[in-house]
């Protein structure tokens, strides 16, 4: 008879043995050198092993869609992790910043659709939220949907001191749903929300659409 598999998420964060920490790199973002172990599947314990870990904020995309008109704001901006690619390194994304101390997500989410696109959210809805790379970095992303109007949205935005050059674009919820599909949309916060859009689309449109 064979034995049964044991459910997942057997160990917890308190089943890691961290040996030592230091940073061996601090910039605009910080990198870590980290000695561990921790308990395998089989009951035995891992050798201790090295890692270097990427220790970034978390942060907070929204997809801007207005429900009326049936249209999604996308921002576009150059994207230093781009470069090398077959591809341009300007990238249409999500409004999105870094969630400072003692912010919420939600407050993240105002703050940075007046700053990155002139936009003001008449409501918020979580879509999810996930860890970025869990292999090499700390960032986790809160993924919203909000709710806007269009109707004069669009146009340059950014703050210079945070060398931001932003143009935000007006499209279809259509033209997004395309762009995921032939890949001019490649970035994972932006899959996320507007696939997610195409299976809420309907619900949206009457629920938003409703004074």
């Amino acid at each position: 008879m064979t034995e049964k598999t044991p459910e997942p998420f057997q160990f917890k964060a308190s089943d890691v043995d961290i040996r030592s920490r230091e940073t061996v790199f601090q910039g605009f973002f910080r990198m870590d050198k980290i000695r561990l172990t921790h308990p395998r599947f089989d009951g035995t314990t891992m050798p201790e092993f090295t890692r270097e870990l990427f220790v970034r904020g978390d942060a907070t995309c929204v997809l801007p869609y207005d429900p009326e008109r049936d249209e999604v704001v996308l921002l576009e901006q150059f994207r230093m992790g781009a470069i090398g690619r077959d591809q341009s390194p300007w990238l249409l994304e999500l409004v999105a910043g870094m969630n400072e101390d003692g912010e919420s997500p939600e407050e993240v989410a105002h703050r940075e659709a007046e700053e990155e696109a002139g936009l003001t959210f008449d409501r918020l809805e979580k879509i999810s939220e996930y860890l970025v790379s869990p292999g090499g970095t700390t960032e986790m992303v809160y993924l919203y949907a909000g709710q806007i109007s269009t109707e004069e949205a669009g146009g340059l935005f950014g703050l210079d001191h945070e060398h931001e050059d932003i143009r935000a674009h007006v499209f279809s919820a259509a033209e997004a749903f395309t762009m995921i599909s032939d890949g001019r949309i490649n970035n994972a916060a932006a899959i996320i929300a507007i696939q997610w859009l195409r299976l809420n689309r309907d619900r949206l449109r009457d629920e938003w659409s409703r004074p």
